[in-house]
């Protein structure tokens, strides 16, 4: 079976968490230290301490640097790991995760990515962290990281820009495409090298997937908010291919349809319905073209939604609709499962939809919105960029 490892970063994620969370799971300190010091980082000292997170026990590293750091181009941090003895899959990945900082960067100063001066990211102690964090991975024998929905908090950070708000604007836009929230909790909980490093690494986001967990770390982040553990989880195991069956109904595959049959309304109206649906917890809402009677056209407006909001998205049809009357009715929904995988292609990253049953993927699908957004910054055709995230895909250990 493969190994794999779920973070849960619903409070957030930095570098130093990350590589915390992997010495708490399991990495050998010595190892990980046998790693870095494969780079010619020049003089640092680490600390690996226990401590306490709203009453939470935890681990936490950070790297002690005696001088100051210069701002280092991207090609200065190529060098730095191109040079050292680290694995090829290290270096690779590690190189992937700072070139995603320079292309945010970039992006933001209008800048070419290597030309793009780093500032805390290119400190020894980030290059450190993002390293670490691949060579851990390794250590661990992971091969693939999963990556709960990301909790950004909020108000506003310091950094050499300025005051800025929370998200950095760097961190919003590697998060680009992922899914993220935001709790309330004053404070920057998602960093810019952790953005980098699950955008970078994580091949799937969502809910934890099918596993036997046989180790779990905990790292936690420097800042202690009251009520709320500043520690992000780590649970290693092996992958299971399927869900055990329980007997009985399924709640989660039961589901109600919603019809309504209309003659009489404006066109306009439908487009608006299903982004109100779609936002109210709607799962599916199609259209049909019908014959009604006295022989005047028509449209069946068909809704799938789970059971528990029948009501409120009945309600939402009458209120959005002409219709005087709806059909509701309750079916169970066959499903596959559903994971988005990132793949890197020669005109960028992007995701694709993979569909499984029981373990083997049967579809797998681009994101449409990736390749069109690709396709128009890249100036190629839409349909080489699908096809490269094809093939990109087809090349991967599924």
């Amino acid at each position: 079976m493969a190994r794999i490892a779920y973070l849960d970063a619903s409070s957030g994620i930095s570098g130093d968490m990350f590589l915390a969370a992997l010495l708490d799971a399991g990495v050998s300190q010595e190892h990980l230290l046998g790693e870095l010091n494969k780079i010619a980082a020049g003089q640092y000292e680490f600390r690996a301490t226990r401590v306490l997170r709203s009453g939470l026990a935890s681990n936490h590293i950070e790297f002690i640097i005696p001088e100051k750091q210069p701002h280092r181009h991207l090609s200065h941090i190529e060098k730095m790991l191109t040079e050292s003895t680290l694995s090829a899959t290290v270096k690779e990945k590690a190189i992937a995760i700072f070139r995603k900082l320079a292309e945010a960067e970039g992006k933001l100063h209008s800048r070419p990515p290597e030309s793009v001066h780093f500032h805390e990211v290119g400190a020894v102690d980030a290059i450190l962290d993002i390293a670490g964090a691949c060579a851990g991975l390794e250590l661990l024998g992971v091969t693939s990281l999963y990556c709960s929905p990301l909790n950004v908090g909020g108000g506003h950070v310091q950094a050499a820009h300025g005051t800025l708000p929370v998200p950095a604007p760097a961190t919003a836009e590697l998060l680009i495409g992922l899914p993220v929230y935001s709790s309330g909790v004053e404070g920057e909980l998602v960093t810019p090298t952790g953005a980098a490093i699950v955008s970078a690494l994580a091949t799937a986001f969502g809910p934890m997937p099918p596993m036997k967990v046989e180790q779990i770390g905990y790292g936690a982040g420097t800042s202690d908010f009251p009520g709320h553990p500043n520690i992000a989880r780590l649970l290693v195991g092996e992958a299971e291919t399927a869900m055990p069956q329980t007997g009985g109904e399924d709640p989660a595959r039961t589901v109600s349809v919603i019809q309504a049959n209309v003659d009489d309304m404006n066109p306009q109206l439908y487009g608006y319905l299903v982004d109100r649906a779609l936002q109210a917890g709607a799962l599916d809402i199609t259209c049909s073209a019908i014959q009604m009677k006295k022989n005047r056209p028509g449209l069946e407006v068909s809704m799938v939604c789970p059971v528990e909001r029948t009501e409120a998205l009945a309600s939402l049809l009458f209120a959005e609709t002409t219709t005087l009357g709806l059909r509701i009715s309750k079916m169970q929904r066959m499903v596959l499962d559903r994971e988005i995988v990132k793949v890197e292609t020669a005109y960028g990253a992007v995701r694709v939809k993979v569909a499984r049953r029981d373990g083997p993927f049967l579809n797998a699908t681009p994101e449409y919105e990736d390749c069109r957004r690709i396709a128009s910054e890249k100036s190629v055709p839409l349909k080489e960029v699908i096809l490269a995230a094809q093939v990109a895909f087809r090349k991967l250990d599924h």
